[in-house]
């Protein structure tokens, strides 16, 4: 069996000698880059399954990477890293093509798990998430249902994407507000709850008894496909 190929982009000395380590104990074949215009350099010259990489990079940051692997047509899953507290970078990264966001500092255990998932969707070349009779597109960020275009507000588009990404867990308001909002304003819930109405009206066959966009009272939302 073919190991998969991670591309590890990360200048910190420590963590990227940790990731390497571990995840080649965990059986993929991992390479490293220690700044954005290497990384770019192996992107371009390399087949890779799966890059986790970091926004603060010397010569060429992570997000100027990102944007150029996307322009590229370079279509391969990436999990970014970010310092903790840094919600506009988690929003720049996701708008600007990543595929999931993990904040610093994190455990191996849940990086691992992303890695994974990530890995199986690609596996599959998930590039759509289907619920009922709705299609999204994460890469295109667009919305069909019935195979009809859905006009969708960007607000409700990036919140919808941002549940299409977590596909059967829980994004707490919280979650939500940083990824889609990129702060936390004072009208924050409520802004969420009328979204998540929103895209039940347009989504949903009945959105007084949805059966994909759930709520989970005390804790937040969840995509799902019964």
């Amino acid at each position: 069996m073919t190991r998969a190929r991670v591309l590890v982009v990360e200048d910190d000395d420590a963590i990227r000698i940790g990731l390497e380590e571990r995840l080649g104990r965990e059986g993929y074949d991992v390479l490293v880059a220690t700044d954005g215009e290497r990384a770019r350099e192996r992107l371009a010259d390399e087949a890779f399954d799966l890059v986790i990489l970091d926004i603060m990079l010397p010569r060429l940051d992570g997000l100027g990477v990102l944007r150029w692997m996307r322009d590229a047509r370079i279509d391969v899953p990436v999990l970014v890293l970010s310092a903790r507290g840094r919600e506009h970078e988690k929003v720049e990264g996701l708008r600007a093509g990543a595929d999931d966001y993990l904040p610093k500092p994190f455990g191996l255990a849940e990086l691992l798990a992303r890695v994974d998932a990530l890995l199986r969707r690609a596996s599959g070349f998930e590039r759509t998430v289907e619920f009922g009779d709705v299609v999204v597109d994460l890469r295109n960020r667009c919305v069909t249902r019935a195979g009809a275009p859905v006009e969708l507000s960007r607000k409700e588009l990036d919140l919808l994407v941002a549940l299409a990404r977590r596909r059967g867990r829980i994004a707490t308001r919280e979650d939500l507000l940083d990824e889609v909002w990129g702060h936390h304003p004072s009208s924050g819930a409520r802004a969420v709850d009328f979204h998540i109405l929103n895209l039940r009206r347009k989504l949903e066959a009945n959105p007084r008894e949805p059966r994909y966009l759930l709520t989970h009272h005390g804790l937040g939302y969840r995509l799902v496909d019964p």
